[in-house]
């Protein structure tokens, strides 16, 4: 346990001193701009650059693993959002951000520095994919949703180019794509550049998490409400269990992939999720908090994980 709570806690000490300066230091929400765009825009993409190119090209056709962590994301969106509906009394844009709540995990900030951490270098291939397809499922809902929502607007033609643009210009996808085709045609970068992109790959987990833990805090816990719990707990309990299940039944995959799917899907909910709140201009405060406390209550929840992964304990298959 001792090892376990090694490996987690530097990650979540991370997210808390990013909190700490955020709370405490005096300075404005604007120099956190950097920063965000040194992790999102290039310390990430090169590690997912570096890690995928790296990666024997026959690992990345895992089709029917896509298949398995993409669907089990899709179902934690359906019940959270189902249940949400209800409750909002068929608030359709709500519901849409309380669905993506208990589902879209911070797989772009935590995963990536927890998994390799964990299970190793292996660990990055399905990192990548789930990443990649559990964004392409985000951000196809969440426009085409919230256009539905809206009613009228730019129309479908014009919805579905601006989420095949948003798909396309990610900067976590790119990186990827460019990866998957340097590792295709054995592509090696020169030695110079290959050194600068592991310095930038080093820097991607401390920064992120960080950059985490600082936005979070500039956002106040202020409104608390009764879809908070359901969705946290769909998040890191059901959704894990749901990509477990998925992975037995289309399965077998070897036991990092099995783990790092189940870890990945075990984490909080993404900070993008407030952006996207923002962005929408619906569920602003409501998003903030449960992020802050989702990313609390995810101590116990991912240590508990990490320790059923390390002790070998997490079940392989769960049908056989």
């Amino acid at each position: 346990m001792i090892d376990v709570l090694n490996l987690a806690l530097p990650f979540f000490g991370l997210i808390f001193l990013g909190m700490a300066c955020g709370r405490f230091a005096r300075i404005p929400d604007s120099g956190l701009a950097w920063m965000d765009f040194f992790v999102i825009w290039v310390a990430l993409p090169s590690l997912f650059y570096r890690v995928l190119s790296q990666t024997p090209a026959g690992e990345l056709g895992q089709v029917w693993f896509i298949v398995a962590t993409t669907l089990a994301t899709f179902v934690a969106f359906l019940i959270t959002f189902g249940i949400a509906l209800v409750l909002r009394r068929g608030r359709l844009a709500e519901a849409t951000l309380i669905g993506l709540a208990g589902s879209f995990g911070n797989v772009g900030y935590m995963g990536p520095g927890l998994a390799v951490s964990a299970l190793g270098t292996e660990a990055a291939a399905p990192v990548a994919l789930v990443f990649c397809f559990d964004t392409l499922l985000v951000f196809s809902l969440a426009p085409f949703l919230m256009a539905l929502a809206r009613g009228g607007g730019a129309g479908a033609f014009a919805t579905l180019l601006l989420v095949l643009r948003r798909i396309a210009l990610h900067p976590f996808i790119v990186a990827s794509v460019l990866g998957v085709a340097s590792a295709a045609l054995e592509f090696r970068p020169p030695v110079a550049l290959d050194r600068l992109l592991q310095f930038l790959q080093n820097a991607a987990a401390p920064c992120a998490l960080f950059a985490l833990g600082v936005t979070v805090a500039m956002r106040p816990v202020d409104r608390l409400s009764a879809e908070m719990p359901i969705a946290i707990a769909v998040k890191l309990l059901v959704h894990p269990i749901v990509a477990l299940a998925l992975l037995s039944l289309l399965g077998p995959f070897g036991e990092t992939w099995v783990a790092t799917a189940v870890l990945l899907a075990a984490l909080p909910t993404a900070l993008s999720i407030f952006v996207l709140a923002r962005q929408y201009d619906t569920w602003v405060a409501e998003a903030s908090s449960l992020i802050m406390v989702g990313i609390v209550v995810s101590v116990v929840t991912v240590t508990a994980v990490l320790w059923l992964i390390k002790t070998q304990r997490l079940p392989m298959n769960l049908w056989g």
